[in-house]
């Protein structure tokens, strides 16, 4: 296909140089993710220094996408390093990068690090759950930055496995993988989503005082908010335009499409509508994942499965 071709069809040929940023809280699982990701093709490279990034992107071009993981023990690690790196990477119009984040519950990562004889990173001046809870806040503005989100809570390697292959082996069936998230409009609309809904305009279970204390998985937030008259002509239509759109994306070679619904605490109206989605486009045969950034904020729990090898 010529480049005007590509061009036609929303493809940038220029924009070939494919980066995988692989992250998240030490022993989720990285370490494993990245060998799978070699396995597969990717030219893989475990705990680059952040220095070296410019470096690796002047030299040799890049024939084969690459996994790059990045750690808290890379040597010269840094939030804000990282996130400026993601930034400059995602405004390049040579590279088209991702961020995969691999998340875990807290007390997982806990008896991983027990069994293994092994000590956090972090841990030297520290408690294991201050330095499990130190590295949740440290990375926390990288995982707002991840296009994918693997929790690896309940997967063997195995099932880590799958799942890289799942979403990055371009050898197996592809099939455009749909990840569905709500977020409060006070923190932020999140980073790379390709869709954007606004749930403000119904009614608010923030005002019931026995509704308060709960979050839209509650059946009686979700009953709550289906009562506003309003509720099943916007469900209705926003369920059509999605069904609707999957297709053609999907025709178009996009493997991912990141839809994001707002609200104003990002706790009830948003949590609601992106858990009833999911659970209609599931039932329709689409690859859905869900998240939730406001509830992972308050939850203190996020890290390793058992079993998993490697960080």
């Amino acid at each position: 296909m010529s480049d005007a071709e590509n061009a036609s069809r929303g493809h940038n040929p220029q924009a070939a140089h494919k980066i995988v940023l692989v992250t998240g809280p030490s022993g989720a699982g990285r370490y494993t993710a990245v060998k799978a990701m070699e396995d597969i093709g990717f030219e893989a490279i475990d705990n680059l220094p952040l220095s070296m990034f410019p470096r690796l992107l002047d030299g040799p071009p890049i024939s084969r996408p690459m996994a790059l993981g990045i750690d808290v023990r890379n040597r010269d690690f840094s939030t804000d390093a990282l996130v400026a790196l993601i930034d400059q990477l995602s405004a390049a119009e040579t590279v088209d990068v991702q961020v995969l984040y691999l998340d875990c519950s807290a007390d997982v990562l806990l008896r991983r690090f027990s069994e293994t004889r092994r000590r956090h990173p972090l841990a030297a001046a520290q408690s294991p759950m201050e330095a499990v809870q130190s590295e949740f806040d440290l990375l926390r503005p990288v995982r707002a930055r991840a296009n994918i989100l693997i929790d690896t809570t309940e997967l063997s390697p195995h099932d880590l496995r799958a799942e890289i292959e799942r979403w990055f082996d371009s050898t197996a069936e592809q099939r455009l993988a749909v990840a569905l998230q709500s977020f409060s409009y006070k923190r932020g609309i999140p980073h790379g989503v390709d869709l954007v809904l606004d749930c403000r305009f119904l009614r608010n279970p923030y005002w019931e005082q026995d509704l308060r204390p709960f979050n839209g998985q509650n059946p009686k937030v979700g009953a709550y908010i289906q009562a506003d008259p309003r509720f099943d002509s916007f469900f209705t239509k926003v369920h059509e335009l999605v069904a609707f759109l999957l297709p053609a994306y999907a025709e178009e070679g996009k493997s991912h499409l990141a839809i994001a619904f707002g609200c104003t605490g990002g706790q009830h109206r948003s949590v609601f509508v992106a858990e009833k989605l999911a659970n209609a486009l599931a039932a329709s045969g689409w690859q859905v994942s869900k998240r939730h950034r406001e509830l992972e904020r308050h939850s203190t729990a996020q890290l390793i499965p058992d079993g998993l090898i490697g960080e």
